[in-house]
């Protein structure tokens, strides 16, 4: 009987060691989901000025863009979201881009590379810089590219879609859904958006641990 005895208490401590070792769930990512209100911001552009979304008096809405220089995901993506600034300015929903990486982690993100990235690949939207990564954990961005779809509402920001631009991000030829365009599609419609949230893909966004 001691001898069972012991044993079970040698699976009990051991039973209580792996569980301490055992690895915990990942918390839910705080930030914003359709329906929610979001704040402005006041970040600093490509030309040194300072934007905000209250500045665009007449627009309907934004694209609002987290992304960046480096990561092969937000380049495979450079000339579609031009191509939805494009599109979608001149119908009142702009594409507001924000790169929200530490330049201390990912030199290649900072801001004169982004300088130099917008020109080289012809940027025509505004390309911030979120100094001090204060604006991407309000929105729950997590990758690059994360998009956002805000529309104005009674003088406040609705988000109404989150998630990935459209399903492929390697070919431009393939794809079958077209994610934000299908979005604003239906907001300028006056509809409901289909698909409020899909899963981003990209690259982690690079910041101190």
């Amino acid at each position: 009987m001691k001898k069972i005895n012991f044993l079970a208490a040698i699976l009990i401590v051991f039973g209580l060691n792996m569980n301490m070792f055992a690895q915990k769930p990942d918390k839910a990512v705080a930030g914003y989901k359709p329906g929610d209100v979001a704040t402005d911001f006041k970040l600093k552009n490509i030309d040194s000025k300072y934007v905000s979304l209250a500045d665009y008096k007449k627009a309907k809405g934004f694209i609002v863009v987290f992304t960046c220089n480096h990561c092969p995901f937000a380049k495979a993506y450079e000339y579609r979201i031009n191509a939805l600034n494009e599109k979608y300015a001149k119908l009142g929903y702009p594409v507001i881009a924000i790169n929200p990486n530490d330049p201390e982690i990912e030199p290649t993100d900072s801001y004169e590379a982004m300088k130099e990235r917008a020109k080289e690949k012809g940027f025509t939207f505004p390309y911030l810089i979120d100094e001090g990564q204060k604006i991407y954990p309000q929105y729950g961005a997590t990758k690059t590219p994360h998009v956002y779809v805000l529309q104005k509402e009674k003088g406040k920001n609705i988000v109404r879609y989150v998630g990935a631009i459209d399903n492929n991000y390697k070919n431009p030829a393939e794809v079958t859904e077209k994610y934000v365009e299908s979005a604003v599609d239906a907001l300028l419609s006056g509809k409901e958006v289909a698909k409020p949230v899909t899963v981003a893909i990209g690259c982690s966004i690079k910041t101190k641990k």
